[in-house]
């Protein structure tokens, strides 16, 4: 059996992501292992999730550096001291700089809640609901220079209902979410992504 995929996951919010994430490694439907998870905010959530689990959490605050690019490189440190193979944005609600891309090119995944090139950026499902999208969802792509831009490695549909509010649109993307992250980190781990260009290349099993 190949190596387990070590992942490191960066967070900022509730992290349900992970949440999933963790529960698809323990039933054994995702061949890896979360070594750790890092914050921009120490009153994030997801920490707690991740110390439930057992895994180190590690609170780094932005406003302790005198740049993206010094902050960046201090969460590449802790990336590297954990041997971490594959870097997830999960709700993690900060900019990444040139230092982290270069070091994990196309080895850096982000769930994002729009069906991207459409509604890149803060606020997709409230973007969505203002231009009258049908159709709404999310995205897992690698990470690139211009946000929210990478290459694309799946996506997940989700009709918009007629009387739908941020909220009640951004639970049921949510939900897709938490299907294709994983997804996406199982192929990973099966090396059955290939980065063609603009574009992912999924390899049958």
């Amino acid at each position: 059996m190949t190596p387990k995929l070590i992942i490191g996951v960066l967070v900022s919010g509730r992290g349900t992501n992970l949440q999933q994430i963790l529960d698809d490694v323990e039933n054994g439907k995702l061949h890896a292992s979360v070594l750790v998870v890092v914050s921009n905010r120490e009153s994030a959530q997801a920490l707690a999730k991740a110390k439930a689990h057992g895994i180190p959490t590690i609170v780094i605050d932005p406003k302790t550096y005198a740049s993206t690019e010094e902050y960046d490189g201090a969460i590449l440190d802790a990336l590297k001291n954990h041997g971490v193979d594959l870097v997830v944005l999960a709700g993690y609600m900060k900019v990444v700089s040139s230092v982290l891309i270069e070091a994990y090119r196309n080895r850096m995944m982000n769930i994002h809640p729009s069906l991207l090139p459409a509604f890149p950026g803060l606020h997709a499902q409230r973007q969505a609901l203002e231009c009258g999208v049908k159709m709404a969802g999310c995205t897992v792509h690698f990470v690139a220079e211009e946000v929210d831009a990478g290459p694309i490695i799946l996506q997940a549909a989700v009709p918009v209902e007629e009387h739908d509010t941020e909220e009640s649109l951004s639970a049921r993307i949510l939900e897709q979410e938490h299907q294709i992250l994983p997804k996406a980190l199982q192929l990973y781990s099966e090396g059955r992504l290939k980065v063609v260009g603009r574009r992912v290349e999924i390899a049958d099993a």
